[in-house]
């Protein structure tokens, strides 16, 4: 029983380990969201790459460069960023005086957690232990092996 619970301990850690590590990396990841519409309809969505065109882009030509006509565009692309967050460090000069009072609190707590007694104290040194009279391993036929 206690081999099992043991076991269940070091799965739940080594989960909660990964977890917590692809919290990390999700929160630090930034991305590119492309979309492509024509004439108001979603054509193309990508996730870092460019989205697919319909192919009926405005084309620019060069003989009418001159010309003040121009037609309007049907296509329209939009981007989204999704930036993650870029600095994990904080520096513990920007924290504020409840901050270093929260964690003096904790340091100064824990340490003083750990204290050495002075003297070793046994609990049963007064009283002297009891006497065998019978090898009651032997009367059961009880051995370890």
């Amino acid at each position: 029983m206690l081999y099992i619970c043991i076991v269940i301990k070091q799965t739940l850690h080594k989960m909660f380990s990964v977890v917590l590590a692809l919290l990390v990396l999700i929160s630090t990841l930034s991305f590119n969201i492309d979309q492509h519409y024509c004439g108001g309809t979603l054509i193309d969505t990508a996730i870092f790459k460019k989205a697919k065109t319909c192919g009926m882009e405005m084309q620019k030509s060069s003989t009418n460069e001159d010309s003040s006509f121009m037609k309007n565009n049907c296509c329209k692309e939009e981007q989204l960023v999704v930036k993650g967050q870029d600095e994990l460090k904080i520096s513990f000069d920007k924290l504020t005086f409840e901050q270093h009072f929260f964690i003096a609190s904790i340091v100064y707590t824990y340490l003083n957690l750990f204290e050495n007694f002075e003297e070793n104290t046994k609990p049963f040194s007064e009283y002297p232990p009891p006497l065998i009279v019978k090898s009651i391993y032997k009367l059961d036929e009880t051995y370890l092996i």
